[in-house]
């Protein structure tokens, strides 16, 4: 048996726990090295250090050390507590301004139920019985469920309340059926979709109506979430970023809570049967698509509890193979729809249940112009050749361009994708791209860095795949440092720098997943790193290429590709090393560049429409915000 010993003097104590099983010890000690960071960061900076040639060793120093993705749990409960758990008056207020409010929007809260435990139906009822709006109606489905206390539940419900209106099926046809047939009850302009063990807080439905009337125009809201396990205990809140379409292919960023408008749903024809488990992010993608983005709206609240680890479990719990299965055979269907014909979508290798969408490449395929800017004439050109050789794409070339008169090259010998291109004298990094550009053969443009270098062999024909879709203006890609720590995940913009790294990286490395799987899955971004830029030679020139500013000249350029109408996305599927750190001017010029952006940009340098309103973007500010920051767009 291992024996602890207690130390009074200075030197902390390893906890070592007898019996205990490997994951529990794990966290234990993950937990000792927080607590202890005089022994956590020389370790951390040892290993990071032994990385490369341990295979792996990054990743556990990242497991021991990184901090958890998002808020911790002691700070989402000290916000419930203090800024989303509204009293007695504060409803009683809700309930005065609904009554008065003129015209009302009826909610209908559509809920399919099989062999819910009485319980849990009882208090998803009882949720929803306690709304501060009282505008609403429940239509509940019972799907031939066998077990006799549903049917004397719901009986009950709707004897009580005349908004409770019930239907029992005979014969179970499983949620999407079932939903269906709760969907026929319907009455309201806005139907809510709930699952039959869930719960709403108090405010949900006041939060959406205020919505409905402040937004008429709007077709789909969808609100952020958290999780209630058995006792009832919040956690594992899912803030979510503004209207991110590009994540909504990865993730059922909807669901929940999704509030649709009836009139839509009925021209959709309701849920789609044999889509089960993913029959609710099959909705949404068909809604998207028949409403437009223009219709959606984020509601950055949390306005739905989803049940976990209780006596029930969702389908999507119990049966997650399927659920998977489900979600890649609609996702496809809605890319064939859509226009993104041939789009293959896979599981990702380490994370199955999770998809991957391998975008068709255009035919004849498009040539790729990497463009890298040098400060001087390249002395030897061999260790760049890997930039084509790992690519995985073809045709491409590779243009390397410095100011005329710093220094002669070395022969570039017979590669014909090679070419050497002396630029303007005392150019900047900005104008060399842009001349070299100007020279590119190929329909889409692919800016360096001086220090990047491939990572995995494909990086180059996923970017390539991904600037190609027609609705894209930029893609970036994911930028590794030393021991694989993640460098660059696109960027936020929050007025003062005036964009950032994505928030929320701290330690994380190139397989993590990151904060509800963001750094897994590719996404809509205000702007994403110049070290690596992948952009259609149409587009770069149609908004003037880039800027000539000594930094940002790459925020500038994403800030117009989105005022043309063109989507900025970074991907996690091509990967890349940045060898040396950002090439930053220094302050006097960094200034000079702010006061640029900010005279052409004004305020949208301060509207973050891709990250969390609820979530800080700049150090120094509490771990969840107690209001939403202003976003960009409708979103």
């Amino acid at each position: 048996m291992v024996q602890t010993t207690q130390d009074t003097g200075s030197r902390p104590v390893l906890p070592l726990a007898p019996g205990r099983p490997p994951a529990d010890s794990a966290g234990r000690l993950r937990s000792w090295l927080r607590r202890h960071p005089r022994i956590l960061t020389p370790l951390r900076r040892l290993m990071l250090d032994m990385s490369p040639y341990l295979p792996g060793l990054a990743q556990l120093v990242a497991r021991l050390s990184a901090r958890r993705w998002g808020p911790s749990p002691q700070a989402y409960r000290r916000w419930v507590e203090e800024h989303d758990t509204p009293g007695p008056a504060a409803l009683a207020g809700m309930v005065r301004t609904a009554l008065a409010m003129p015209d009302p929007p009826l909610i209908s809260v559509v809920m399919p139920v099989y062999n819910t435990p009485e319980p849990l139906l009882r208090a998803a009822i009882a949720s929803v019985r306690a709304q501060a709006y009282p505008h609403w109606e429940m239509c509940i489905a019972d799907d031939a469920s066998p077990a006799p206390h549903v049917q004397a539940v719901l009986a009950e419900a709707a004897a009580s309340d005349a908004r409770i209106r019930t239907v029992r099926r005979s014969c179970n046809g499983h949620i999407s059926a079932a939903s269906n047939t709760a969907l026929e009850l319907a009455r309201g302009e806005f139907v809510a979709l709930m699952d039959h063990d869930d719960l709403l807080p108090p405010q949900a439905l006041f939060v959406v109506a205020r919505q409905i009337r402040a937004h008429p125009e709007t077709d789909l809201f969808f609100s952020d979430e958290d999780k209630v396990d058995g006792e009832g205990r919040r956690y594992d809140p899912y803030f979510k970023p503004g209207w991110n379409p590009e994540l909504l292919l990865g993730q059922n960023l909807v669901s929940h809570l999704g509030v649709y408008r009836r009139e839509l749903l009925n021209r959709l024809g309701g849920l789609r049967e044999g889509l089960e488990g993913s029959q609710d992010w099959d909705l949404a993608l068909r809604s998207v698509a028949a409403a437009g983005v223009e219709r959606v709206r984020h509601i950055p609240a949390i306005l739905y509890h989803w049940r976990q680890g209780a006596e029930a479990t969702s389908f999507s719990e119990g049966a997650l193979e399927r659920c998977a299965a489900a979600g890649r055979k609609a996702l496809a269907e809605h890319l064939e729809q859509n226009g993104a014909h041939g789009a293959e979508v896979v599981p990702q290798g380490d994370l199955p249940g999770w998809p991957r969408i391998r975008h068709a490449m255009p035919r004849p395929r498009p040539m790729a112009s990497l463009i890298l800017a040098l400060p001087a004439a390249p002395e030897g050109v061999e260790a760049l050749l890997p930039l084509l050789e790992m690519g995985g794409h073809a045709p491409a070339e590779l243009l390397l361009i410095w100011p005329a008169g710093k220094g002669q090259p070395a022969p570039a010998g017979t590669d014909p994708r090679l070419r050497l291109l002396p630029g303007p004298p005392a150019a900047g990094r900005a104008a060399l791209l842009n001349a070299a550009a100007a020279q590119a053969r190929g329909e889409v443009l692919v800016l360096l860095e001086p220090g990047v270098e491939p990572a995995r062999e494909d990086w180059l024909s996923e970017l390539v795949a991904q600037a190609a879709r027609p609705e894209i203006g930029a893609v970036g890609a994911m930028l590794l440092g030393p021991g694989r720590r993640i460098r660059h995940a696109g960027y936020v913009l929050d007025g003062e720098t005036p964009a950032r790294p994505w928030p929320l990286l701290g330690q994380a490395v190139e397989d993590d997943r990151g904060y509800i799987g963001q750094l897994r899955l590719p996404r809509d971004v205000s702007a994403v790193s110049g070290a690596c830029l992948a952009v259609r030679k149409a587009s770069f020139e149609a908004v003037g290429g880039l800027a000539p500013l000594p930094c940002w000249s790459d925020v500038d350029l994403c800030l117009k590709l989105r005022a043309a109408g063109l989507r900025v996305i970074w991907t996690p599927f091509s990967r890349l090393w940045q060898r040396q750190e950002d090439d930053m001017a220094d302050r006097a010029a960094r200034a000079e560049a702010l006061s640029w952006l900010r005279a052409r940009w004004g305020g949208r340098l301060a509207q973050e429409g891709f990250f969390s309103p609820l979530l800080p973007l700049r150090e120094g500010e509490p771990s969840i915000l107690a209001a939403p920051r202003a976003m960009a767009g409708a979103g």
